[in-house]
């Protein structure tokens, strides 16, 4: 009986220990499985009535050519294709047609073709910034009819591409050389929310007043450009609006009118002296507006009388007098959301000599920043 105990325990220690597979061959597996469950679908009844079933086996190992190929020094998995930091010189080969994301960052590529992304009819994003482009094929991305989220930015592209997918959502071409914005460009565009274009040589006279016609954009920014005035061509769904950084001067009564909708405003680090009268009432539901790093003497008239604004940053200006009334309404239930930021330091105002009804209609006192004013 010690023998055979001796025996079984010499067994059970030589015996290798259980590998559970890889979560990707499990997902291939998974995905191998669903493809074909259609096609089985319809041998289903033959083989469960016959004498000798024509399916064939499982085997217990998947041929090579069943995964999927993947470029030479790149990553796949999950139809994610990662090939950033790789010196490359063009669009790689050979990516896998059910690719849902390609990952092209921090490369040398200075052109694509026409057919780089021939097939990839599933493609969902696409990341090329930081490359040295200059040419863009105006075929290559009719096959991309899925792309939501594109992003060219730090590259040296004079142009936005044209016939850009239009079912983008997301268009990224920060710090290129775009000069201009051609007539038709976004032509299309109905699901565009996102479009940041900061950082390049991009003048008022650059925009054609029907680059935006019949197109729904949310969010643009268009900062660190040569912008002399607030453009009036951008579209009319515009929730926020970011111009900081550029060398906007004054700020017109019509500047506004045709973004009844924004909501938040960016137009810090200008040379704004002047704010007409009636310019702020084109925008009566911003909640958020800078105006910090200006030339402005006074606060901006019109304040009072935006009922949901919550956020106005004033810093660093010249403003040397603050009423009473410049930032609340007179009757209170006008204010339909308190302020819960106002900045006012590094201006040449008193502060002590402020009334304590100024801000009333602020959260706390830590709503309000305030300092002593330093040359």
């Amino acid at each position: 009986m010690k023998e055979y105990v001796l025996l079984l325990l010499l067994a059970l220690g030589s015996a290798k220990p259980f590998s559970s597979p890889s979560y990707l061959t499990l997902k291939n597996m998974m995905l191998k499985d669903m493809e074909d469950a259609d096609d089985d679908d319809d041998d289903d009844d033959d083989d469960e009535n016959s004498l000798f079933p024509t399916r064939q086996p499982i085997m217990p190992f998947f041929p090579f050519d069943l995964f999927p190929s993947c470029p030479f020094g790149c990553q796949c998995y999950s139809r994610v294709v990662h090939c950033s930091d790789l010196g490359l010189t063009s669009i790689p080969n050979n990516i896998p047609f059910d690719t849902r994301l390609i990952d092209l960052q921090n490369n040398k590529i200075k052109e694509i073709k026409e057919n780089d992304f021939k097939g990839l009819t599933s493609l969902y994003g696409l990341m090329l910034n930081n490359n040295k482009l200059t040419k863009i094929h105006p075929k290559a991305f009719l096959p991309v009819k899925k792309l939501r989220r594109l992003y060219l930015s730090h590259n040296l592209l004079t142009e936005i591409p044209i016939n850009l997918p239009k079912s983008l959502a997301e268009l990224r071409i920060h710090d290129n050389k775009v000069k201009k914005i051609q007539k038709e460009t976004f032509k299309g565009m109905n699901a565009l929310h996102v479009l940041e274009m900061s950082a390049n040589p991009l003048e008022n006279d650059g925009i054609d007043p029907a680059a935006f016609e019949g197109v729904t954009v949310f969010h643009i920014r268009i900062a660190d450009a040569k912008l002399t005035s607030v453009p009036k061509g951008l579209p009319s769904s515009l929730l926020e609006l970011h111009l900081d950084d550029n060398k906007i001067s004054t700020v017109e009564l019509e500047d506004f009118k045709r973004y009844k909708d924004l909501q938040r405003l960016g137009l810090g680090n200008n040379k704004i002296k002047d704010i007409e009268n009636g310019s702020l009432a084109n925008i009566p539901h911003v909640r958020e507006i800078h105006l910090e790093k200006n030339k402005l003497k006074k606060v901006p008239p019109g304040l009072q009388d935006l009922k949901y604004l919550q956020v106005i940053f004033l810093h660093h200006n010249n403003i040397t007098r603050v009423g009473v009334n410049d930032f609340c309404p007179t009757v209170t239930k006008k204010k339909k959301s308190l302020y819960s930021a106002i900045s006012l330091f590094n201006n040449p105002v008193k502060y002590w000599e402020l009334q304590p009804a100024t801000f009333r209609c602020v959260l706390s006192r830590m709503s309000v920043q305030l300092g002593n004013f330093r040359k």
